[in-house]
């Protein structure tokens, strides 16, 4: 095994945008157009665009990278085992996108040996992304250009802004570990999907809190978070990874952090 990359080569980089905006293309010909949904076996929604956007980021890595691996939400995984693997959510908040609402985006991150060194926030209706590349700052790219982004301080919950999809995806008991640190922050809001961390990178939001998600869910995010001097965490407190449970913490600032892993844990 080689050593870990400490920044992402820029080619990399490069080939990642364009296969967001292979996906970005796909979503934007289909959004708010008369698409079939289908329910997965978890009863989760699917569509032609998921399905083609993926097919399309998969064909392009295999003629360019042939020897990495992929991992995406619809046609699982190949070469696992490669020293660099690419993990892809095609529409990440398919819900938002079969009801007309913009706030779906495209996940598209790379692991070297497991570690996240790449990842890219898109969002196909606003025109937005946000690129974070491990040694570089993260960077959010719309119709006026290219810019770095960092997010806000912010030391204490009661003046925190939360996000969340939706309090539905907790059990009972994260239920309540959720309420408890919910009640304690300044503003909770719902929906958003990855939009949420592309606000938190941008330091209009200082928390985002979720549950069971999977790692084409929030490998991408973890780059752009970071990148931005945020954290994350699971629960517990501990990086996430291809193993994760998909139970996340993410801050903008460290403080708001430790106090939010402190009141869902209970230790008050």
């Amino acid at each position: 095994m080689s050593d870990r990359l400490t920044s992402c080569p820029q080619d990399l980089v490069d080939f990642a945008e364009e296969l967001a905006g292979l996906a970005a293309d796909v979503a934007r010909g289909h959004f708010r157009t008369s698409v079939s949904v289908d329910l997965k076996a978890d009863e989760s929604p699917v569509t032609i665009a998921d399905r083609t956007a993926e097919e399309k980021m998969r064909a392009a890595i295999a003629r360019h990278f042939p020897e990495h691996g992929v991992f995406g939400e619809e046609f699982g995984i190949e070469k696992p085992d490669a020293e660099y693997l690419w993990v892809l959510d095609p529409i990440d908040g398919t819900k938002a996108f079969i009801t007309g609402n913009p706030l779906f985006g495209t996940l598209v991150s790379l692991l070297h040996w497991g570690q996240p060194i790449l990842g890219i926030i898109e969002m196909p209706a606003l025109g937005e992304r946000w690129i974070g590349a491990s040694g570089q700052p993260t960077r959010r790219r719309d119709v006026s250009g290219v810019q770095e982004t960092r997010t806000r301080a912010c030391s204490n919950l009661d003046r925190a802004i939360m996000r969340t999809t939706s309090p539905d995806m907790f059990p009972k008991e994260q239920a309540e570990a959720y309420d408890r640190l919910s009640r304690a922050c300044g503003l909770t809001l719902y929906g958003g999907d990855c939009f949420c961390y592309g606000q938190l990178a941008s330091g209009f939001v200082d928390l985002v809190v979720e549950a069971d998600l999977k790692p084409y869910d929030f490998m991408a995010l973890l780059p752009v978070v970071i990148g931005a001097g945020g954290v994350v965490t699971d629960w517990q407190g501990m990086p996430l990874s291809l193993d994760s449970q998909g139970d996340i913490v993410v801050a903008g600032d460290p403080e708001v952090h430790a106090q939010a892993l402190t009141l869902l844990s209970g230790k008050i």
